[in-house]
């Protein structure tokens, strides 16, 4: 471990520019391509911070990662959320990462603890664990424009104590689903039951025997309802995600020992179900653009598979939505339709005006009595972070993003130096597995921090004129999606009008191949010395150090041309 003082300092003497009278120039003693030494920290320890561990240990040197972790193990919402029939809506198979394939996940669509469990295994078979600190709680985070790097507050949440790190460079791998909110209902806290989040569920609590209310229209409250069974607004019950390999009718099934065998066995067969099942996820994008065929075709699917479960025309009317399939995420709730139609379950409709001590009080001033009060009613989706963010000119992030969070392709924020986010603003995290998207994340994070550590770079930030640019564009591109249609969406932090703010105008492939190609141009950079090409050094290149080939530029004459 490099200590602070000792790694800013070492830097500094190394970068010295000028000769005793100040007006001189010198030449690096170093060769084209040294890394200069780099600390990173790192804000959480889930499914993106194991990722960035993973590959900066492999494709960088000379660097110091941390990693901050709340909680007290890795998994981030895997950790979190374990309310009755919590459950990934995407593919076992595809979700997890391309790097470290499982051949042995229980069932088509695996449960919280599976998918826990797999990140465990992770962060122990790769030594991961020792990058991060857990039960600490980054509070705020402030750059410093003369040093170049972030200070930083931490809390343990042992002893309270705090406690202060730095790093030049500041990564935000908290996610997007990770500050769980209760509703704007107005006396929620004087329920006298139980009232409980499904992001914050007892697991010692027992619902059996008691009145159970459910609100919320997201995938948790689809996931609870027909493990307990009670309430419910409208949002499309779809096919389940890769609805030709699922079960009958998308239902969840088991894979035999002998199927998860001829995946060890086989890894090309492997791989090729893989695919198979990711080529389908990402063809659901089209069914996005409102005047397609595909989005006429997914809604007239919808209607009819929904009128058949649920076998109630007047239910049918307050369940099936008006607006776009895709408006919301598409939730495949096996087996939600059909509890509503149990016995011991009813579905309310009227609006709810207040909640009650006893329960829940409707527009029609029915007092309905429960015991138990489930709100699965998501996360606040505003993007800022929950450590107060402080860039340069004294500017907070918080208050930069009052009326809209805005990012440069969701990785960085003008304003903010050497700050990078995993699932930022206007990503692609609406159809298909979050995993690939954060390992295109990280492949493009680690080329830029390459460029900051060998190239003399001090800071970058997006340029103000590169996010404008990008927001007309996005802005303009949402007008044709199912997206815009009127529907409360966690996409737009829960309005049914306003900006999305929480897709990218385009496809999965789409902003994949687009970060393909760091557009280098569009950051802005400042140095650390008053020559930006000292990093050249003293005429020599790292690649022609001892016992390296230096003739490699025969081996592929073609190599270096790309493919735009």
């Amino acid at each position: 471990m490099v200590n602070s003082a000792g790694l800013i300092d070492g830097v500094s003497k190394v970068l010295t520019t000028d000769g005793p009278s100040g007006d001189g120039y010198k030449v690096i003693e170093q060769p084209l391509g040294t890394r200069r030494p780099l600390r990173i920290v790192a804000v959480g320890a889930g499914a993106s911070g194991l990722n960035l561990a993973r590959h900066v240990e492999l494709h960088m040197e000379n660097v110091e990662l941390i990693i901050y972790e709340k909680n007290e193990d890795v998994g981030g919402t895997w950790f979190e959320n374990r309310y009755p029939g919590c459950a990934c809506d995407i593919p076992s198979h595809n979700y997890q990462f391309a790097w470290e394939p499982n051949p042995d996940w229980t069932s088509f669509y695996s449960p919280w603890s599976e998918i826990l469990q797999y990140f465990r295994d992770i962060a122990k078979k790769y030594e991961l664990y020792r990058f991060i600190q857990f039960k600490q709680q980054v509070t705020s985070a402030t750059w410093s424009e003369d040093e170049g790097i972030w200070s930083l507050t931490i809390n343990s949440l042992e002893t309270q104590e705090e406690t202060s790190d730095w790093c030049h460079i500041l990564v935000n791998a908290t996610g997007v689903l990770n500050n769980w909110k209760w509703p704007d209902v107005p006396g929620l806290h004087s329920f006298k039951g139980t009232l409980m989040h499904s992001a914050a569920w007892d697991e010692n609590y027992d619902v059996t025997g008691k009145k159970v209310a459910v609100l919320g229209c997201g995938s948790s409250g689809v996931q609870i309802v027909p493990t307990i069974q009670p309430r419910r607004t409208p949002t499309w019950i779809t096919a389940g995600f890769a609805q030709n390999h699922a079960g009958p009718g998308g239902a969840n099934f088991d894979f035999s020992r002998e199927q998860k065998d001829e995946f060890r066995r086989n890894p090309r067969k492997y791989l090729d179900y893989r695919k198979q099942i990711e080529g389908e996820l990402n063809t659901r994008f089209r069914f996005v653009i409102t005047e397609s065929e595909e989005q006429k075709e997914a809604k007239q699917y919808s209607i009819n598979d929904m009128k058949a479960k649920i076998k109630n025309e007047s239910l049918s009317k307050h369940l099936i939505p008006e607006f776009a399939v895709g408006c919301r995420r598409p939730t495949p709730g096996n087996g939600y339709l059909e509890a509503l139609s149990k016995e011991n379950v009813r579905v309310v409709t009227d609006p709810i005006t207040e909640i009650v001590p006893q329960g829940i009080k409707t527009s029609t001033n029915e007092v309905i009595e429960i015991d138990t009060f489930i709100c699965a009613t998501g996360f606040d989706i505003s993007f800022t972070p929950r450590f107060k963010t402080t860039g340069r000119n004294n500017i907070i992030l918080s208050e930069q993003w009052n009326g809209r969070p805005e990012a440069y392709l969701s990785l960085g924020v003008e304003n903010f130096p050497n700050y990078f986010m995993y699932l930022g603003p206007n990503c692609p995290i609406g159809h298909g597995s979050v995993l690939p998207i954060i390992e295109h994340a990280t492949k493009y994070f680690i080329n830029l921090f390459k460029k900051i550590q060998t190239q003399n770079i001090k800071a970058v930030v997006p340029k103000s004129a590169a996010v404008r640019d990008f927001y007309e564009q996005t802005d303009k591109f949402m007008e044709r999606t199912a997206w815009t249609t009127p529907c409360r969406s966690w996409f737009k932090n829960g309005k049914v009008d306003g900006p999305i703010i929480a897709l990218h105008p385009g496809s999965r492939i789409h902003w994949f191949h687009m970060l393909e190609e760091i557009r280098y141009e569009d950051w802005e950079y400042t140095y650390l010395t008053r020559n930006r090409f000292q990093y050249l050094g003293n005429g020599f290149s790292t690649h022609e150090a001892p016992g390296l080939d230096t003739t490699f530029y025969f081996d592929h004459p073609e190599s270096g041309y790309k493919d735009y």
